[in-house]
């Protein structure tokens, strides 16, 4: 489906398994002048008669099921109609469509950069040779888990394992000794099979690092990196991590921020991702050494990044970094290094709290009332069925907020915790539990 361009001038940028009812990216695409050609999601229907902003076309492809026809399909487009750029906020996606750029012509940080940046077994071996602070890992690949079993109960216990191109909280299971790895290695690869289609999915078991969890958004540009925002999101201690709070900026000490915008921005000569957004989280080890647990070629929360970065910097990260993508170069102007905060912002991301049907999601129209909040983003309804973890259904809602410090922003999630309530009916006995179709999720104010 194609709608009409009204200005053939204006560089067209193919957009790869975006959600269609998360509006920052679509937007970002608007104020750059960019035209999207959008690969929709295959669970999810997009509407010719409700495209998202900026989109002219539909190019329905599935380069997850089968990248080899993608690719052609979009060989096929580009020398009928060009464009100027492929990119993805999808994490899985990155590796396809660094190979679409390089096959096309087309800007992108190169295969071998996103395969660092995605496969947390070769992240953690290149951040390892650059020096950085690295945890003890090992990996378990193949269909014989037994060797790399052996090889992670040498590690310091507790460990946490994890799918090497997982995302999000994906059977991310921490255990705290040999057989209760053993345990969750076996249940992360059932998982794996369900979710992933590999039954041998390889994994990388590393020593849990203690201490608060940040999340950093930055941009690339000719190898200058400025990190737009350093944000505080909680302190999981497991089995499972499911993630809730997001707050920027951060209250941290001046030498343990720049010990984490240090260590970020070696992350990112170490990786190879000289050009484009980039997600990081990290933990401060003991409240003050940041450890890298993944640093993201991409913008992060499917866009909700943005918002945050946004607000907090100044700066219009979706639309620089569609800019990057197309080949232009960013119209924004600041120094590499931390850019010095003009607001706070926050993302309170409604955990589940609990698995079984959804009957109700409760709280949510009292927040969309509040005036600090931007965007109330409902993504799980009634009806919609809610694994039990180490799998990952996905995330009921986010509330985006925006306030005058983070202290602020502290209080509103402590009170959006009171309010925001998931309400399960328990499955009965001999019910399976199976994932539903989810539909495309619904953006408030």
């Amino acid at each position: 489906m194609t709608a009409t361009r009204t200005d053939p001038d204006r560089p067209i940028l193919v957009l790869v398994y975006q959600r269609a009812g998360l509006p920052w990216v679509f937007e970002a695409a608007e104020r750059a002048g960019i035209d999207l050609v959008l690969v929709p999601r295959p669970d999810e229907e997009v509407r010719a008669d409700r495209l998202p902003p900026a989109v002219v076309e539909l190019l329905p492809l599935e380069p997850d099921r089968d990248p080899a026809g993608a690719l052609a399909a979009l060989r096929a487009r580009h020398a009928a109609r060009p464009f100027q750029g492929i990119t993805t906020l999808y994490d899985p996606m990155v590796p396809f469509v660094a190979e679409a750029a390089e096959l096309l012509g087309l800007p992108g940080i190169g295969r071998d950069t996103a395969r660092g940046a995605q496969d947390k077994r070769l992240m953690r071996e290149r951040l390892a040779a650059a020096g950085l602070n690295v945890p003890g890992f090992v990996r378990i690949e193949g269909p014989d888990p037994e060797p790399g079993l052996a090889a992670a109960a040498r590690l310091a216990f507790p460990v946490v394992v994890k799918p090497a191109h997982g995302f999000s909280s994906l059977g991310v299971t921490r255990a705290d000794s040999p057989a209760a790895l053993r345990e969750a290695v076996a249940g992360v690869r059932r998982v794996c099979a369900e979710k992933l289609a590999d039954p041998a999915a390889a994994l990388v078991v590393e020593e849990y690092l203690d201490g608060p969890e940040f999340a950093v958004e930055s941009l690339a540009y000719g190898g200058g990196v400025r990190v737009l925002s350093v944000g505080y999101k909680g302190e999981p201690v497991g089995p499972y991590f499911e993630e809730s709070v997001y707050r920027a900026p951060d209250t941290l000490p001046e030498e343990v921020r720049a010990a984490v915008v240090r260590e970020v921005t070696a992350a990112h000569a170490a990786l190879g991702v000289t050009d484009g957004p980039a997600h990081t989280e990290l933990r401060l080890r003991g409240g003050r050494t940041p450890y890298l647990l993944e640093l993201g070629a991409r913008i992060g929360g499917s866009g909700a990044s943005h918002y945050v970065a946004s607000h907090v910097s100044g700066t219009d990260l979706a639309a620089e970094a569609l800019r990057i993508a197309v080949g232009a170069a960013p119209e924004s102007d600041g120094p590499t290094g931390l850019a010095a905060p003009v607001g706070a912002a926050a993302n309170y991301i409604v955990p589940c709290g609990g698995h079984g049907t959804v009957t109700a999601v409760h709280g949510l129209d009292e927040v969309r009332a509040d005036p600090r909040v931007d965007h109330v983003v409902q993504m799980l309804f009634p009806g919609d069925e809610v694994r039990p973890y180490p799998d990952f259904t996905g995330y009921p809602a986010f509330v985006l907020s925006r306030h005058d410090g983070p202290e602020e922003a502290a209080d509103f999630h402590a009170l959006l915790a009171r309010t925001i309530r998931v309400e399960y009916a328990a499955a009965g006995p001999g019910e399976p539990e199976e994932p539903g179709e989810h539909g495309e999720p619904e953006e408030h104010r």
